[in-house]
């Protein structure tokens, strides 16, 4: 099962996904955070309450992306209780990469670099047994919902990037309840969009690279993940296809399970705060930028996975030189 979030008749709506074509209206106001919220509060699954409230009303999929009406699948209505986050370094990547990282431990060759302990530290315990806690990953916060852009609509490039940079990944969504327990709501596929230059210039900028907008959707799953996750991302310039690549997620192809990034984000109190929505993305190791891509105003990404239907779709709007930042106080 897969719901989208639209514009309809001046509200925010939420919508069952039936086929390619269909999309089936679910009756209520206040778009998939009410929704959840009331199969919270009904004991019910997400799934069980979308079914009971969709209606006879159908919408025809392509003509909402026409009209520019879809919106991220999960927000909440008031942007500072939505928190955008993330966690790098979680999987394996090439065979080639994981050898040679072997080879250099088996030589006793020279110190890995920070990443490369926080991969390792990874590969060795990021997948404890039940009940036990994994290794710790690398962990980024990106900003509040007011950086969410919509499916279709174009990501917004600030005066000051040294570089805009597609990130396919997977995306948890969760609403925090009245008890302060974490609920997954369902995945979603994101970019979760960075300056790599500006990372690539020294490490411990990665916290600057990150704050940027991001996108995700337009559909939300609901239903369990497949262990391996096939999908492709794209570029398109004027038109053309600039560049392409295949990539694969899941946790058959990540060094950390799901749940223990979820535990070493949700084990902070202020990050389980009654009636809060969180966005967190679970990492890549497929990067246009590794294969030399710069990209420019106006190019689009394009992220698929067949298992999440419709494809996210993101155009690039390079801002204009903006003076700097003025701080007003008080004489």
């Amino acid at each position: 099962m897969r719901l989208i979030q639209f514009e309809h008749q001046g509200r925010l709506a939420v919508g069952l996904v039936e086929d390619e074509q269909h999309i089936r209206l679910i009756e209520l106001a206040g778009g998939t955070y009410q929704l959840a919220r009331d199969a919270l509060a009904h004991g019910r699954s997400l799934a069980e309450e979308a079914l009971l409230r969709a209606g006879d009303t159908r919408l025809d999929y392509e003509q909402l992306v026409r009209e520019g009406r879809l919106r991220v699948p999960l927000c909440h209505p008031d942007p500072a209780h939505c928190l955008v986050t993330g966690t790098g370094l979680t999987h394996l990547g090439s065979a080639d990469t994981r050898a040679a990282m072997h080879a250099r431990l088996a030589a006793g060759e020279e110190p890995l670099t920070d990443s490369m302990k926080m991969f390792k530290l990874g590969l060795d315990g990021g997948k404890p047994a039940a009940g036990t806690e994994g290794a710790q990953p690398e962990w980024f916060y990106k900003g509040d919902g007011g950086i969410l852009v919509h499916p279709e609509a174009p990501l917004p490039v600030p005066a000051f990037a040294r570089d805009a940079g597609e990130e396919p990944e997977l995306v948890g969504l969760y609403l925090i309840d009245d008890r302060g327990r974490p609920w997954r709501l369902g995945y979603a596929v994101g970019n979760e969009f960075s300056d790599h230059v500006t990372e690539k210039a020294n490490y411990l900028w990665l916290a600057h690279s990150k704050l940027r907008a991001c996108s995700f959707g337009p559909e939300l799953r609901l239903d369990p993940l497949p262990a391996r996750l096939e999908g492709e991302s794209r570029i398109l310039r004027d038109g053309e296809l600039l560049w392409h690549k295949p990539f694969v997620t899941g946790e058959e192809n990540m060094a950390h399970s799901f749940a223990n990034l979820e535990h070493h984000h949700f084990k902070y109190a202020q990050f389980r705060r009654p009636g809060d929505v969180h966005v967190h993305f679970f990492g890549t190791s497929t990067l246009s930028f590794g294969d030399g891509i710069q990209t420019r105003d106006g190019d689009r990404f394009e992220i698929q996975l067949p298992a999440f239907g419709r494809p996210l779709r993101n155009p690039l709007a390079w801002q204009q030189e903006a003076p700097l930042a003025t701080v007003y106080h008080w004489n």
